[in-house]
């Protein structure tokens, strides 16, 4: 490696880090706090099947499930001005990346809860809780404890996906990379440089997942 492109790099790193810092990582915290709220609420309104409410959560799934996430982002930030509405690149791309990641999230949720014995329903009832009480206190809880890791695998895609920000002017890590690109002509090097940036981010959420994961199983073992 030569001299000028050891520069590059080692100038490069700080540019390409901080907006990870800074944009990244709150978009991907944001959006995913926002994609749990919208897919336990969808799911639990399926498991209680509610004949609109399913209706309707099945065919938001269907649409969000259904369409490239690039199409979503380009609809709401492009698309939406036509009609008036215009949301800056920030808060759509949350929107959007909420909105999409809700809709396979809730997927997960809801596999999940129809993975808790039944019995665990009629028990709830017996020792006196009312639906709501028995949800929150017995079938959510083991329902999100089976989700934990593919809920974690579906934050570990977020991350990398919010790449895809950059198409509606979001400056995060590859954003920066690109203006970096056109400046020095090093593509090569200054792509693989981002995406050992990103693989970092997954490599330390793939950690915390395996912490997750065995802590929920001591808990699990303990009787929890």
């Amino acid at each position: 490696m030569d001299e000028r492109l050891l520069g590059i790099l080692l100038d490069s790193f700080p540019k390409i880090l901080l907006p990870g810092l800074a944009v990244t990582i709150p978009l991907t915290v944001l959006a995913f706090s926002l994609a749990m709220a919208i897919a336990v609420a969808a799911a639990l309104a399926q498991f209680a099947r509610v004949p609109v409410l399913t209706q309707l959560c099945r065919f938001y799934i269907w649409v969000f499930r259904g369409t490239p996430l690039l199409v979503q982002l380009f609809v709401v930030f492009f698309g939406l001005p036509r009609v008036g509405v215009t949301i800056e690149p920030f808060p759509a791309a949350v929107l959007v990346f909420s909105l999409n990641e809700g809709a396979y999230c809730a997927e997960i949720v809801r596999a999940a809860l129809e993975a808790v014995p039944a019995g665990q329903l009629e028990a709830g009832y017996c020792a006196g809780m009312s639906y709501l009480q028995t949800m929150r206190r017995i079938i959510l809880p083991q329902a999100m404890r089976t989700a934990f890791p593919s809920l974690s695998n579906s934050l570990i895609a977020m991350v990398k996906d919010t790449s895809l920000a950059s198409n509606i002017t979001v400056t995060e890590m590859f954003t920066a990379t690109r203006t970096i690109v056109a400046a020095t002509w090093e593509p090569l090097a200054l792509y693989i440089e981002v995406g050992l940036i990103y693989l970092l981010f997954s490599t330390v959420l793939t950690w915390l997942q395996g912490v997750g994961e065995r802590r929920l199983s001591a808990y699990q073992g303990q009787g929890g």
